[in-house]
C-alpha cells in the first residue's frame, strides 16, 4: 500500500483531540488516527460551547475537507463521536465528496433510537449529573476527586450530552459505506437499538460485543486497532 489511510476520529461527550491518545498509543502500518476539535475544549477551549448539532456537523465538515480533497479516508467515534461520525458521512454524500471507506461505532446506539430522547443527563442537578458520569466510567480518579476540574469540565460535558439528548433522527437514504460497530457487555444499551445501526448502510453491518461498560475501549486497544485494519485492508482489496 503507497499510503497510510487516514482515520479521522471524533471524540466521545467532554473528549478533545487528544481523548483517544491512548487508544491508538501504537502505530499501525495501516492507518494513521487525526481526531477532530470540538469548539470550546482542547485547542479551541475559547471558543463557545455549540448543542446545537447541525452546527458541529458543519464544523466538522469545514476541519474535514483538506483530507476530503485527498480521499482514502475512514471515520472512527465513540458514544457522541459515533452519531456525529454517521451525520458526517450524510454531509459528505450531500456535498458530493468522496466517502469514506468504512465507518467505525463503539458505544452507541443506532441515530433512530428512541431512549436518545428520553435519556436527559444534561438536565441533571450537579450530584446526579456528576454520579451518572461516574457510571459511565472514563473519568479519571484525579479528576474527580479534583473540584476545580470538575467545574471546569462540567460545563463541556453537560453541552455534549445535551448535542446527543437532544438530537431528533431525520431519515436519510442508507449510505453505501461498511459499519463496524462494537459495544460493550455491560453498557446501557439495547440491543435492539444497536441493532438500528443496519438502517443506515446497505452493506451488512458487522456487529461486535467486548466485555466491559461504556469505556471498553481502553481495555481492547489491541482488538480495536486489529480490527480496524483489518476491515481497511479488506476494504482497499474490493477496489
Amino acid at each position: 500500500m503507497s499510503e497510510k489511510i487516514n482515520l479521522v476520529c471524533l471524540p466521545f461527550a467532554g473528549g478533545n483531540k487528544y481523548s483517544y491518545r491512548p487508544l491508538f498509543a501504537e502505530s499501525s502500518a495501516i492507518f494513521d488516527a487525526t481526531t477532530l476539535e470540538y469548539p470550546g475544549r482542547g485547542t479551541r477551549i475559547f471558543e463557545e460551547l455549540t448543542a446545537d448539532i447541525d452546527t458541529l456537523v458543519n464544523d466538522l465538515f469545514n476541519q474535514l475537507k483538506p483530507i476530503l480533497s485527498k480521499g482514502n479516508y475512514a471515520i472512527y467515534g465513540h458514544s457522541l463521536g459515533g452519531l456525529l461520525a454517521y451525520l458526517l458521512a450524510v454531509k459528505i454524500r450531500e456535498y458530493n465528496y468522496e466517502l469514506p471507506k468504512h465507518i467505525f461505532i463503539t458505544g452507541a446506539s443506532g441515530p433512530s433510537a428512541v431512549s436518545r430522547q428520553t435519556k436527559k443527563f444534561h438536565l441533571y442537578p450537579h450530584k446526579e449529573f456528576i454520579d451518572e458520569v461516574i457510571i459511565l466510567g472514563g473519568m479519571p480518579d484525579e479528576i474527580l476527586q479534583d473540584n476545580a476540574m470538575l467545574e471546569f469540565l462540567e460545563p463541556i460535558l453537560r453541552n455534549d450530552f445535551k448535542v446527543s439528548e437532544t438530537y431528533i433522527h431525520k431519515a436519510a437514504e442508507p449510505l453505501n459505506i461498511p459499519f463496524t460497530v462494537i459495544t460493550g457487555t455491560d453498557e446501557d444499551l439495547k440491543a435492539d437499538e444497536v441493532l438500528l445501526w443496519q438502517n443506515e448502510s446497505i452493506p451488512a453491518v458487522d456487529f461486535i460485543q467486548l466485555e466491559g461498560d461504556h469505556f471498553f475501549i481502553m481495555q481492547h486497544r489491541a482488538f480495536i486497532i486489529n480490527a480496524i485494519a483489518e476491515k481497511l485492508i479488506k476494504q482497499l482489496e474490493t477496489f
